[in-house]
């Protein structure tokens, strides 16, 4: 059986900067520009039945705003016509109103159950897309960007089941056969959870082929795996060679076969809650190990054969060893008893070789025997570790090395209970090949930077946020880190109303906005036109790192943010702004 690796992001330290003395507030004006749209955002939301933590993140903090990557400055979003529309920024100056590239051929309304409609783009001249309440649509557009070349067509259209959104896809050309590969995202409810919240995630990952029957060229499903879990994803994406699958959560996934029964996770489970009964009992004096084992009913000692070495021990019942193993330490074979009580137990004597050492198990590696401590062990062992704890907070500020006082924690030093890990999948074998435990890395966000590659992720690294670029064909450098935005993970931290993250490709800024008006904008250290000096070291400053904040002029909950390396576009329910960063690439 093939183990899983463990594996560990290694941090470029060049691009860490120790001395970063944080963000300077900039109150230059950045030009804002506001589009009033036609028709309103097809916004969903949230039913009475939806009512968990997952639900909330997964369709509650929905970003409706779609960038496409492999076209500078252009983005989409649906509105609640069925239509998707689209936005390309040449010159602010000469914006002109979103148009509509592609309208949907149902009526969204009509589906009481349906989810947010969802679009990702595959590759430059493909998009799948999802209405929201369970079709999946692969649609050929052309190039888009071109007037003359660009043609929303669909090539693909069936119902997968319950509603889903779509979180990513890419396009494969693989021995001239062309597939374009999707991952679904669905939060379904399982009536036997009894202790949680009664649902799961579910990841389906569909794959769509096209197929050469004499004259007719028809794309068909060839692939669905599904795999579950208890959390929503941070992260998950397919790798551009479509061999395998990243996924960042708070809770592992594993793959099930379609169509599995509930019962046999069920059963599992079950299976895995029942104790055990210990095959044997021990405890310890500081001089010997007394053992106690079970033994069946009317046995006696012919039935027993116990062999004492000084550093192993061998019990043998009825001609079926029961007890085999190395000692954790040496005995006094030729002291060491052995006697069965009247309760048919077999109780055996141990005399320590060294006194006074505490043994931490019976025997190496074994799993099998339950150790009791008695009253006066417990109150020894609680007396030794005493100066390791306080009732007090602080009681004695003034020793050498003051314990932790947890009022002293703000909110962005605290490590979650749960920590998150990072999993690659194989996509032909179904398991897991490589793990990482992110421990308190807090996920932040993901950005394309590169659309022929997979989608970065970001994670605070102490105060820092550090962005790390997945290279699937790199066995051993799976994951590279590409930037550092320097504190970020401390400052995001005090930004409680905050809703959306990104960056821009280029790393020139990181910028996250609240759930109404107002953006954060972080940009990266720049030289200094003028001479700064820092008045506690005497020191001249040579880089200052520059924060803004933009104010939208609108009461409408903030439904989009995507970010470009000139411009961040910030969609409401009626209105989409540009928010002009940089001036130049």
């Amino acid at each position: 059986m093939e183990v899983a690796a463990n594996c560990s992001l290694r941090v470029k330290r060049p691009l860490l900067d120790p001395r970063f003395e944080g963000y300077k507030l900039s109150l230059e004006p950045l030009p804002c520009y506001q589009l009033e749209l036609d028709a309103a955002v097809a916004e969903v939301k949230l039913r009475d039945d939806q009512y968990t933590l997952e639900h909330m993140h997964a369709f509650g903090m929905y970003n409706y705003l779609h960038c496409d990557s492999w076209y500078q400055d252009s983005v989409y979003y649906i509105d609640n016509l069925g239509r998707v529309m689209n936005l390309t920024v040449m010159l602010d100056s000469a914006l002109g109103k979103p148009r509509e590239v592609f309208r949907l051929p149902t009526d969204l309304t009509a589906c009481d159950n349906r989810l947010c409609a969802s679009v990702h783009f595959s590759s430059s001249t493909w998009v799948t897309l999802s209405d929201g309440t369970g079709r999946l649509y692969v649609i050929g557009t052309g190039e888009r960007g071109n007037s003359a070349s660009e043609r929303w067509e669909i090539i693909f259209n069936e119902e997968l089941g319950s509603p889903f959104i779509i979180i990513h896809s890419i396009s494969l050309l693989k021995a001239e056969e062309h597939s374009v590969a999707t991952l679904l995202l669905r939060i379904e409810k399982e009536e036997l959870d009894l202790k949680g919240s009664g649902f799961y995630v579910s990841l389906e990952w569909v794959t769509i082929s096209k197929k050469n029957k004499g004259k007719n060229q028809k794309y068909e499903i060839t692939k669905r795996d599904i795999l579950r879990g208890k959390s929503v994803p941070h992260y998950a994406a397919i790798e551009p060679d479509g061999s395998g699958l990243m996924i960042v959560s708070y809770k592992a996934f594993k793959f099930v076969q379609v169509g599995q029964a509930l019962e046999e996770n069920m059963d599992e489970d079950m299976s895995e809650k029942i104790k055990v009964e210990p095959l044997y009992y021990w405890q310890q004096t500081e001089d010997d190990l007394t053992v106690t084992i079970q033994l069946p009913e009317n046995s006696t000692k012919e039935d027993i054969q116990v062999q004492f070495l000084p550093d192993h021990i061998n019990i043998v019942l009825r001609d079926h060893r029961i007890l085999e193993g190395t000692l954790y330490s040496s005995i006094d074979h030729e002291s060491s008893t052995w006697i069965i009580k009247e309760n048919d137990s077999l109780e055996i004597s141990l005399m320590k070789k060294n006194e006074g050492l505490t043994w931490p198990e019976l025997i190496v590696g074994d799993k099998q025997g339950e150790l009791i401590r008695d009253s006066a062990q417990c109150a020894a062992i609680a007396e030794r570790l005493m100066h390791l704890t306080s009732e007090e907070l602080n009681p004695n500020p003034d020793k050498e090395k003051p314990p932790c006082n947890a009022q002293e924690l703000e909110e962005c030093d605290i490590f979650f209970e749960e920590s998150s890990s990072l999993c690659r999948f194989d996509g032909n074998t179904l398991k897991t090949t490589h793990v990482v435990n992110l421990g308190s890395n807090q996920y932040l966000f993901s950005v394309i930077l590169d659309p022929k590659e997979m989608p970065c992720f970001c994670l605070r690294h102490d105060v820092d946020a550090l962005l790390w670029q997945p290279h699937s064909s790199k066995q051993e450098d799976m994951w590279e880190h590409v930037a550092t935005f320097n504190a970020l993970g401390y400052v995001q931290a005090s930004k409680r109303d905050k809703k959306f993250f990104a960056c821009a490709p280029n790393y020139s800024y990181a910028a996250l906005c609240e759930c109404l008006r107002r953006v954060f904008i972080y940009r990266q250290p720049v030289p200094m036109s003028t001479v700064l000096y820092n008045r506690k070291e005497g020191r001249q400053v040579g880089q200052v790192a520059k924060q803004q904040v933009a104010s939208l002029e609108t009461n409408d909950p903030i439904l989009g943010f995507q970010a470009t390396n000139e411009r961040l576009f910030v969609l409401t329910t009626k209105n989409l702004f540009l928010i002009k960063v940089n001036t130049e690439n």
